[in-house]
């Protein structure tokens, strides 16, 4: 089992930046991709980014290219989400995935495995 714990989500201006953490334990050595999603209200969940642990290759949404970045630390377990020039439109609850999947995978749901309980990012005009 791997328990994931975000933080750092709050409420910004537009135009501003936040940085969401999130903490891994348990068996975090199965972890082959880490990523983070966000859900906001009447919408379908959303891939945001994720990340290869073992590589660092990345993959980002289209509507989050050139303002987020995902970043990992793993010696603390640990996987970032820069978030830069917030609209309201980012208004969600983000949620921390893992995959443990050796195979390659896509930004979608069914493709991890373990999932945060989310943190409330709200961004206001």
């Amino acid at each position: 089992q791997v328990r994931l714990v975000e933080s750092g989500g709050g409420s910004v201006q537009a135009g501003g930046s936040l940085t969401l953490s999130c903490a891994a334990s348990g068996n975090t050595y199965r972890n082959t991709y880490m990523g983070w999603f966000r859900q906001a209200p009447g919408k379908e969940r959303e891939g945001v980014a994720l990340i290869s642990t073992a590589g660092g290759r990345t993959s980002y949404a289209d509507s989050v290219k050139g303002r987020f970045t995902i970043s990992q630390d793993k010696a603390k377990n640990s996987v970032y989400l820069q978030m830069d020039s917030l609209t309201p439109e980012d208004t969600a609850i983000y949620y921390c995935a893992a995959s443990i999947s050796v195979w390659s995978i896509q930004l979608i749901g069914p493709d991890f495995d373990y999932w945060g309980q989310g943190t409330q990012v709200t961004v206001s005009s």
